[in-house]
């Protein structure tokens, strides 16, 4: 007879492999949370107990993956998450790398600069710099957001590979985040193929009001989209055409990125 030498029997493991599971999802919300937010709220989303997404959070906050603010009762994320996202930020050297890059064409365009990655069907910030005068673009490092109404989002949609592409356009939940977002399958589609055909994608108050932005692709040897950059601006300081006119600054940043950027 073959003797168990674990502490736990075969029978127990997935158990135990699911709870980290939810664990996980639990950090994923509350990260897709503009704010805190309670146990109740995160247990009704996910899907769980009450008590086992209570269970879950004070273990993440015991490990300091979680902080809890008793005043509210309500959960964020804790610095232990953004210490690991340092991590991997710093092992993928995208803010190493991007970083002076951006400074220079934020230095041309004297308004805020950002790079962003696929984060399956969302967009992932990865590095930014600001640009020098009032009104703070909010889109920092970390920060993950719809693809169909954002400029990176977009122009990461229209030059991911063919297949991705057609999945993305098929699939992705076309979610209103402001008034002039789109939420019509066949505008999608033509959308994308307009920003295939000019090599930039724009957002004029699809993803916030009051904030228009213009991106481009930094593609890899086959012509794939491995990041975005774009440059962004309040409407009352940047017209969609004197937003447009930045684009040759962005495409000579993301050549230099296509080059300097890590592949994994």
């Amino acid at each position: 007879m073959t003797s168990i030498t674990s502490d736990e029997s075969p029978a127990e493991k997935p158990a135990k492999t699911d709870m980290v599971g939810k664990a996980l999802s639990l950090l994923v919300m509350l990260g897709d949370a503009p704010g805190a937010t309670t146990a109740a709220d995160l247990s009704r989303r996910a899907e769980l107990p009450f008590s086992t997404a209570y269970r879950l959070l004070q273990s993440l906050q015991r490990a300091g993956f979680v902080d809890f603010e008793a005043e509210g009762k309500k959960y964020s994320l804790g610095l232990r998450v953004f210490q690991l996202g340092l991590y991997v930020s710093n092992s993928l050297g995208y803010a190493g790398t991007a970083t002076p890059v951006l400074t220079r064409l934020t230095e041309k365009t004297q308004e805020a600069s950002i790079l962003a990655v696929q984060d399956e069907d969302r967009f992932l910030t990865v590095a930014k710099v600001d640009g020098p005068r009032a009104f703070r673009v909010t889109s920092d490092p970390g920060y993950r957001g719809y693809l169909h109404c954002s400029a990176v989002g977009k122009a990461l949609v229209a030059f991911a590979e063919p297949e991705e592409r057609e999945r993305l356009v098929e699939t992705l939940e076309l979610v209103p985040v402001a008034p002039k977002s789109i939420t019509d399958r066949d505008e999608f589609r033509a959308e994308i193929e307009r920003i295939r055909t000019q090599g930039y994608s724009l957002m004029d108050e699809e993803n916030e009001v009051g904030m228009r932005a213009v991106a481009v692709p930094v593609l890899d040897e086959d012509g794939r989209a491995i990041a975005a950059i774009a440059c962004s601006a309040p409407t009352v300081r940047m017209t969609a055409d004197e937003l447009v006119a930045q684009v040759p600054a962005l495409q000579e940043t993301a050549e230099e990125l296509a080059v300097r950027l890590p592949r994994h």
